[in-house]
């Protein structure tokens, strides 16, 4: 079950949406319409203290939010 992230055409909310299989139609969670697009997204792999793909090492010291590869923290 994947988490997706979605944008409202309607009122411009854009949020994630765990979708099962059985989900046909996602409706906004801030206005309730059905007028929602799937945004692509990306995707990190953490390997060996390294993130394929980028060739950055992981920072050990972020404090300031649940990643490891942010401009706020420098990592």
């Amino acid at each position: 079950m994947p988490i997706y992230e979605y944008l409202c055409n309607s009122c411009g909310e854009e949020f994630e949406q765990l979708v099962f299989s059985s989900d046909k139609v996602i409706k906004c969670r801030k206005c309730g319409s059905e007028d929602t697009v799937k945004k692509m997204s990306m995707f990190a792999m953490k390997s060996s203290g390294s993130f394929r793909g980028t060739g950055k090492k992981a920072s050990s010291g972020c404090k300031g939010c649940t990643s490891t590869n942010c401009s706020s923290c420098g990592g």
